[in-house]
């Protein structure tokens, strides 16, 4: 099986830690290590020569420099930000244009995975299901263990056996009440945004559902491996449709084309600066602190602190983010943590404040 790791994001939701230059996949946040890191050493028993890591062209020496285990052939540039539709068809059209057949197992640079044991179980045990289904698309969910409109979720139809189900519908990031409702129905799984699919069945998704997008990667398809490549990468794939996976391609998938496979894996995606003490922090009411940095009556709250040399003090603050590094700070309440990306797209046309995204 082959195995496809996206780390091409610039990690807006997460500013100012991440920023376009150093984004959030490369941040050695954990133990000393960065998610892409530890996405990379999760796979190991794959073996390397089976992991191809897809980044921005940009981040190609970044990633070069922090994964020599990966052969360097198997780092794929992403020549523009075209969101992760161009980007899951560009690599699935490079690997069978080298004669690839068989399953191909799509995962991200940016999770946190506490039980790693279990999470080598599931991937070789939905590689199996794929192997027997190729024309079913293998997605992985998670017990949600509360009701969380951040995430996508997948709405999981007859048993079929301990952990695997039909497939129903996809909801993504549904709005709160929604999801309370699809908590308590308990048919309803956290999407991990991990899946496993046949190699040609994952290119029939993109002529069925994204036929104009399909020829465009068929173009480039042509051209792998000949000397015209680079220019007929760096000419197509900036055209190619900005859009989501989830939009372009998960949302029309059939319930006859898809099962979904329960994972016991302790999962988290730390997509949103509160998301990352949710990550890290079992309970509710404790702190994510971070630095140099006082709390008092502070509650559920964010506090990070990246200067050495200034105090961070909060007091009777609940539910709030706070975060100060050595050029930007930033103060918002949780449920306003999302909204970050829209502040920061007006910063893309002020030459004043472009210089700190």
């Amino acid at each position: 099986m082959k195995i496809i790791i996206f780390a091409g994001g610039v990690g807006t939701r997460m500013w100012p830690l991440s920023r376009k230059s150093f984004p959030k996949q490369f941040i050695k946040m954990f133990n000393g290590k960065s998610t892409l890191e530890l996405a990379v050493k999760r796979v190991k028993k794959f073996g390397y020569e089976n992991v191809f890591i897809s980044t921005l062209q940009q981040y190609v020496p970044l990633t070069k420099k922090y994964l020599p285990e990966i052969p360097q052939k198997n780092i794929i540039g992403e020549p523009a930000l075209r969101n992760l539709a161009p980007a899951v068809g560009y690599n699935l059209v490079r690997l069978r244009s080298q004669g690839y057949k068989g399953p191909v197992a799509i995962l991200w640079a940016d999770h946190l995975i506490k039980n790693e044991d279990e999470f080598i179980k599931t991937i070789k045990e939905a590689e199996k299901i794929c192997a027997k289904n190729p024309d079913k698309i293998i997605f992985i969910g998670k017990k949600p263990r509360f009701a969380n409109n951040n995430l996508g979720w997948i709405h999981t139809g007859e048993k079929i056996s301990t952990n695997l189900f039909k497939y129903k519908e996809w909801s993504y990031k549904p709005p709160m009440e929604k999801c309370e409702k699809m908590f308590k129905s308990k048919e309803w799984l956290w999407n991990t945004g991990y899946f496993i699919m046949d190699i040609d069945l994952g290119c029939s998704f993109y002529e069925k559902f994204q036929p104009k997008m399909y020829k465009q990667l068929t173009k480039i398809e042509k051209s792998i491996g000949k000397t015209n490549e680079n220019e007929v990468v760096k000419k197509i794939y900036p055209q190619l449709e900005k859009t989501s996976f989830d939009e372009a391609i998960a949302k029309n998938i059939l319930p006859t084309e898809a099962l979904v496979m329960e994972t016991t894996m302790e999962w988290s995606d730390p997509g949103t600066l509160y998301a990352l003490k949710e990550a890290l922090i079992e309970k509710l009411d404790e702190n994510l602190a971070k630095g140099n940095v006082v709390t008092k009556e502070t509650k559920d709250s964010v506090i990070i602190n990246e200067e050495k040399s200034k105090l961070l003090v909060t007091l009777g603050l609940k539910g709030v983010i706070v975060i100060n590094t050595k050029d930007a700070s930033l103060v918002v309440p949780k449920e306003k943590v999302k909204e970050i990306s829209e502040v920061l797209s007006d910063f893309e046309n002020d030459k004043k404040l472009k210089k700190y995204l």
